[in-house]
């Protein structure tokens, strides 16, 4: 019998778990902290051998092959003595696309991945087809393979996810973008971080199809240097193009072999440059898929987003407070930043991840009229920052930052939450940070 151990048992872990005992593996789950009672009970319930607070180095050395959370970096002692030891280290959804031959739709990219996978499902599932949605998102992906063995899946996928495959191969692969992002974990180098994200493509043949951002001057550099199997299907604001997507003065034109859509991007539920381009990368894939262009365009109108993406909360007093939270660089700052209209009060900060500040600041000057640094430490905000605006404050706390925020914002000002950081110095994670915010707002 194959020992598995999975090291981090969290969603995808337990997910893991669960998969290996149903194909017989001997299971043995690992966790660094402690693990959440549900996880606990579900482990408890299926007989499956775990331990927390610690990770037993005589036991995960004998193991066969090793699942990682994507948390636990490949540089980790543990995982750097797993390897020199040749035991085979794969992340959960390599693991799980072992066990299934559904049609696979993997999404990755620095940002704008969430929110083109939960569109995505969104139009696919009013479409009737089986679909699942896992990954960063939704429950595990191999849980779900354990228990509903959906037709399709929409996945997405972080570079972390994509540095543990080794066969995974989706039918479609979408890049959304790449900008400079976990920097910290990729040796401070950028090219490195790249190449994972197109990790995505490794198996891929020229039967697969990668729709990315050909305006995008990463991906399309990366692309002209380097040769990808899959067939490659753009999407642009800027161009026009005989396959793919692309803006044709207000209408969004989708060309796929002889089929064309046309979608008014006025009709677009979601605001914002970067949502047209995400309304086109999931729309590109829906008609690849032969999804009545009726349905595509109905869902692109009532589709409002997901929670902490330029989250509307609250109007008080004629001040609209905006939960940007999922905002975790830079470029997504950049975003946020971008499609406010009237001056803002910016909430920023927390855990910085190798950042460079200077493309926020045509917006810092023409849009934000104070800023409210939310982290542990803020000095590289202050060094970045001080000087243009009238007002920058700092405070540990959320509720400390919206009351402020409360002060100063006037009749038709915007308070945005877009930390452009992680949230790990003060908040469990962006959700919780999210949350906070709104609570805050709600109290005010």
């Amino acid at each position: 019998m194959e020992r598995l151990v999975i090291l981090g048992g969290g969603e995808s872990g337990v997910g893991a778990a669960l998969l290996g005992k149903k194909h017989g593996f001997d299971v043995f789950v690992s966790d660094g902290g402690p693990l959440r009672e549900k996880y606990k009970e579900v482990l408890v319930q299926n007989e499956i051998e775990w331990e927390e607070n610690q990770h037993s180095g005589d036991v995960i050395l004998g193991a066969d092959v090793v699942v990682k959370s994507p948390g636990i970096s490949d540089t980790a002692k543990l995982v750097m003595q797993l390897k020199s030891n040749d035991i085979s280290v794969i992340s959960e959804i390599e693991f799980a696309s072992k066990f299934t031959n559904s049609n696979i739709i993997g999404i990755t990219g620095s940002n704008g991945k969430t929110t083109t996978t939960s569109l995505l499902h969104h139009i696919l599932s009013a479409s009737g087809m089986s679909i699942g949605i896992a990954g960063n998102i939704g429950h595990s992906f191999a849980k779900q393979v354990v228990e509903n063995s959906y037709k399709n899946y929409v996945l997405e996928l972080s570079s972390f996810q994509l540095d543990g495959i080794q066969e995974f191969r989706p039918n479609i692969a979408i890049i959304t973008n790449i900008t400079p992002d976990h920097l910290d974990r990729y040796d401070n180098n950028f090219e490195n971080y790249i190449k994972s994200k197109f990790r995505i493509t490794l198996n891929q043949t020229n039967e697969d199809i990668l729709i990315y951002d050909g305006d995008d001057p990463v991906i399309v550099d990366y692309l002209s240097k380097h040769k990808i199997q899959s067939t490659l299907v753009p999407f642009s604001l800027v161009k026009s193009l005989e396959q793919g997507a692309f803006l044709d003065k207000e209408n969004i034109i989708i060309k796929i072999d002889n089929s064309q859509t046309i979608m008014p991007t006025a009709n677009l539920a979601l605001e914002g440059k970067h949502n047209i381009k995400n309304a086109m990368a999931a729309a590109t894939v829906a008609q690849l898929l032969k999804i009545r262009k009726h349905t595509i365009r109905e869902c692109l109108e009532n589709f409002h987003g997901v929670e902490h993406r330029l989250e509307h909360v609250l109007k008080i007093n004629k001040v609209h407070y905006i939960n940007d939270s999922k905002a975790t660089n830079v470029n997504a700052t950049y975003y946020a930043l971008e499609s406010m209209e009237s001056p803002t009060v910016w909430i920023v900060g927390g855990e910085d991840k190798g950042n460079n500040y200077e493309e926020l600041y045509p917006f810092i000057n023409e849009k934000v009229k104070a800023i409210i640094c939310l982290g542990v430490d803020n000095k590289k905000l202050f060094e970045n920052f001080g000087n243009m605006v009238d007002i920058i404050v700092e405070t540990q706390f959320m509720s400390e930052a919206v009351k402020i925020a409360y002060k100063i914002a006037e009749a038709d000002d915007n308070v945005l939450l877009s930390p452009a950081c992680a949230s790990f110095d003060l908040f469990k994670n962006y959700e919780d940070r999210g949350r906070q915010f709104k609570d805050a707002v709600r109290q005010l």
